[in-house]
């Protein structure tokens, strides 16, 4: 009996140390998108579940958790188990905006997570509702000037990138368009093309089929070059605002102390997806520009971003109440 104990013991033993060694990943892998379904975030969120799943070999959880500027969902994975299976889309949003927009932002971005890579950049479009008698951002700006506290601009919430756009876009041109904060991008969008609102800053992918069809009139890009969607569009510094530049930018991460194995694996992974020429082709055809940093030069986007919409935060006096 002692004997038989002995042996189903020792087996057992070995049973767990082999499940305890297997190679990451092991099981799903849930990937937090902290924005409404149907946004840029989740767009992002889910074309890196498709390259995942092939190359990890298990299924991708896309999870939606929004709220708070793209904070809650960020901060739950900040709070998480550095063991891989939870990661987040990360933007300036919920990375370069939130510490200085928040008070008691729950994390930290710099020492809660452990950067993966900046996967793209995307270039956002000033649209604006086509019942503004102007064609052009220097006689948008004409209009807008004289009128303070008259014409609204919508986004996808307080604290978002498309928020901040906004006040910045203020700052810059001299102006007191008045910000109206959306549940997200796609509800902001539907008031502007009924005209409830008169400008947004958008990701020009998703603009792009309102703008060919006449409903909505694009101004200028926030981009440093101009996209190939739209080759004839200017970038707003072109038009008439010099220096004004905005990149969003999509990135993955996770909690920090996520091992660097793992880090590794997950970073070689999305490279290889992203180098699939379908997925570099879906990717372009969303408005995205692929960059595929290492986990280090991640980093220093980040911090670089949040220097810079500290200042614009501190000298527009945004607010998210």
């Amino acid at each position: 009996m002692f004997i038989n104990r002995h042996i189903s013991f020792f087996a057992a033993t070995i049973l767990v140390s082999t499940v305890h060694a297997q190679p990451y990943p092991a099981k799903p892998v849930t990937l937090v998108v902290p924005a409404p379904a149907g946004g840029p975030t989740d767009i992002i969120g889910r074309l890196v579940g498709q390259i995942l799943v092939p190359q990890l070999g298990q299924n991708v959880v896309i999870d939606n958790r929004s709220g708070a500027g793209n904070t809650l969902g960020t901060d739950y994975v900040a709070k998480s188990k550095p063991d891989g299976y939870t990661l987040t889309v990360g933007s300036p949003s919920s990375h370069s905006i939130a510490p200085s927009l928040y008070k008691n932002l729950p994390y930290d971005p710099a020492l809660d997570f452990t950067p993966v890579v900046l996967l793209a950049t995307s270039p956002t479009v000033l649209v604006i509702h086509p019942s503004l008698p102007v064609r052009n951002l220097k006689e948008f700006i004409a209009l807008a000037k004289p009128k303070p506290g008259v014409l609204n601009f919508g986004s996808g919430g307080n604290g978002t990138t498309s928020h901040l756009t906004g006040e910045y876009f203020n700052m810059a041109a001299g102006l007191k368009i008045v910000h109206i904060p959306y549940k997200g991008s796609g509800p902001a969008t539907t008031d502007l093309l009924a005209g409830q609102i008169q400008m947004m800053f958008h990701g020009l992918h998703l603009s792009l089929p309102y703008i060919k069809s006449g409903r909505l009139r694009s101004l200028g890009l926030t981009s440093p070059r101009r996209s190939p969607l739209m080759p004839d569009l200017p970038t707003i510094s072109e038009a008439g605002l010099k220096g004004f530049e905005v990149n969003t930018w999509y990135g993955i991460l996770g909690p920090a102390g996520l091992p660097k194995d793992v880090v590794v694996r997950l970073h070689s992974a999305i490279l290889k997806g992203i180098e699939n020429p379908a997925m570099r082709e879906r990717m372009i055809d969303q408005g995205l520009d692929i960059v595929g940093s290492t986990p280090e030069q991640f980093a220093k986007v980040i911090a670089e971003e949040k220097e810079k919409w500290a200042k614009v935060v501190q000298q527009s006096g945004a607010r998210i109440d």
